[in-house]
C-alpha cells in the first residue's frame, strides 16, 4: 500500500499495524515514494541462555567486599 505523508499523518496508528501483519506500507511525498515503514523484529531476552555454561555461581554483588578486594578498588 502506498500513501501520502498527509495521508500517513492521520492514520499512522492503522498504517503501523498494517506493517506489522506483513503488509508493505511505502510513504511518497505527491507520487514519489520515499520511505517504508517496516516494523522492528521482536525477540524475547532469555535469561537462561548462558544456563550451565557459567562455571560456578556468579559474583554476590550485595555481600560486603574484604579488606583485600577493597585496597584494590580504592587504588591502596
Amino acid at each position: 500500500m502506498q500513501v501520502t505523508i498527509h495521508a500517513a499523518k492521520t492514520n499512522l496508528s492503522k498504517l503501523i499495524d498494517a506493517a506489522l501483519s506483513g503488509e508493505e506500507v511505502i510513504l511518497a511525498k505527491g507520487k514519489k515514494p520515499v520511505a517504508r515503514i517496516v516494523p522492528i523484529p521482536q525477540t524475547r531476552f532469555r535469561i537462561w541462555l548462558l544456563e550451565g555454561q557459567l562455571a560456578g555461581p556468579g559474583p554476590d554483588f550485595f555481600e560486603p567486599m574484604g579488606e583485600d578486594e577493597l585496597a584494590l578498588w580504592e587504588g591502596r
